[in-house]
């Protein structure tokens, strides 16, 4: 495995358990940020010690400007900031990549493995695809689908490791949280980062063919907002058909025309 792209959340790092301890500028920010720089540097050290030669990180949590680049490995690049591309949390990626790896990712909007369990952004209470709670892992494994690269690790809570196993048997998984309630339990930051790298290395070093995420022949996505007003600006989207006061379903054969609807209507 030669070329590797690491998308990084933080709603998943070790340890994270209320909105502030996400958000710049709050007191407990700088603290889960330095860990979740310090699980995406284990990540790439896997990579690194299974053969890889280029590693592309992409920082994917709100500002996209999180990570310690002087905490990551000198061979790993990083892109920070928000492109405006409808990649979003995958902008970089193309067909060039033998593997995908994700860190700190989190379950998504009406699943109960995490306290601040979301898809997105908080302005929906609930995201479906072809009927199946929607999270922000599938939507990134879809997209990496769509280029032809497999998954090769997942770290996060347990709820999201849980689920992406159902998907991908093969794909290697360090749950480093477990949601209770509004309450979570989590591992040793330390032990979250030792084995995260293993997990890496293991993965990156197995056989990945049966790790492409499976993709629709069509796609039936279901948005429903927290506000009606938001509802009805999105039925004027070409193709977006309003099924309720809060709820609106965008239909397309091509993974990129979801992901468009997504840029400009989520």
């Amino acid at each position: 495995m030669r070329k590797i792209f690491l998308s990084a959340d933080i709603e998943g790092t070790c340890g994270i358990v209320c909105w502030d301890e996400t958000e710049y500028g709050n007191p407990r920010y700088e603290y889960f940020s330095k860990q979740m720089s310090r699980e995406v540097a284990a990540a790439c050290e896997g990579a690194l010690a299974a053969g890889a030669q280029d590693i592309l990180v992409r920082d994917a949590h709100d500002t996209a400007r999180n990570i310690h680049p002087d905490m990551l490995p000198e061979q790993a690049r990083i892109l920070r900031s928000w492109e405006r591309h409808p990649y979003s949390m995958m902008s970089g990626i193309d067909e060039s990549f033998d593997a995908v790896i994700f860190t700190g990712y989190h379950s998504a909007v009406g699943m109960p493995g995490n306290n601040l369990s979301h898809t997105m952004n908080t302005r929906n209470t609930a995201v479906r695809l072809n009927g199946e709670v929607c999270s922000e892992l599938m939507i990134n494994c879809l997209t990496a689908a769509s280029v032809g690269v497999p998954v090769a690790c997942v770290t996060g809570d347990k709820g999201l490791c849980d689920w992406i196993r159902t998907k991908l048997p093969g794909v290697a998984t360090v749950p480093v949280n477990e949601g209770l309630g509004a309450a979570v339990v989590s591992i040793h930051p330390n032990l979250a980062v030792k084995r995260i790298r293993e997990a890496a290395e293991q993965a990156l070093r197995g056989d990945l063919s049966g790790n492409l995420y499976p993709m629709p022949e069509h796609f039936t996505f279901e948005l429903s907002f927290r506000e009606h007003s938001r509802a009805r600006g999105a039925s004027f989207y070409p193709g977006c058909v309003q099924t309720g006061d809060c709820t609106v379903v965008y239909e397309s054969d091509v993974w990129m025309d979801v992901l468009k609807f997504m840029h400009w209507v989520m």
